[in-house]
């Protein structure tokens, strides 16, 4: 008789970047179940300078890694807006949040905005209210726990889109070869190669 070894739990952050709030939520999961540890927001408004906000930022990802082990982080990309230096901003978010990743080896997966919502709500046009809502039923939430900003909840989000990427045998993580492109859009795609 063969015995099935339980599958090991895994620790996922999950990250919201941003320059005035940021997201973070942590998720704990084991086989197909999840479970919220923690999540909440970075406050970052009371910092005038764009650098030291981007310092809290890393101080701050760099304790909660600290406090929680996780063993893989996802992060929500940068939507394209109209402001650039709005868009700069957040990059630099973003990009500080990675490398306090980067810094204790953990592997990193970004998601879209419209990926995120459409893992969890089915609606990649979902609003942020949608997905909270979502969450809250999927992870057993109470109601006094959820009464939090929206960034924390589109970083639990972001950690729930990992969490359900990691069940599907053939992901790619949103990522798509030539290949498959060329091979999903050959009426697009000239044989002459112009």
């Amino acid at each position: 008789m063969i015995s099935k070894q339980p599958k090991p739990e895994k620790i996922i952050m999950g990250i919201d970047p941003g320059t005035n709030l940021m997201g973070y939520a942590i998720l704990r999961t084991q086989g197909n179940k999840a479970e919220m540890m923690a999540f909440g927001v970075i406050e970052l408004k009371k910092y005038a300078s764009h650098y030291l906000k981007l310092g809290k930022i890393f101080e701050r990802v760099l304790s909660i890694i600290e406090s929680y082990h996780p063993d893989e982080v996802a992060i929500e990309a940068p939507f394209y807006g109209k402001n650039v230096q709005s868009m700069l901003k957040l990059g630099r978010a973003q990009g500080v949040a990675i490398c306090a990743a980067i810094q204790r080896d953990i592997p990193i997966h970004e998601y879209e905005p419209k990926k995120i919502k459409m893992a969890i709500t089915g609606n990649g046009a979902a609003s942020k209210e949608q997905v909270a809502a979502m969450l809250q039923r999927m992870l057993n939430i109470s109601d006094d726990i959820m009464h939090i900003k929206l960034d924390a909840t589109d970083a639990l989000a972001a950690a729930y889109c990992h969490f359900i990427q990691m069940g599907k045998p053939e992901s790619t993580g949103g990522k798509t070869s030539w290949k498959d492109f060329v091979k999903q859009n050959e009426k697009r795609v000239r044989k002459d190669g112009l």
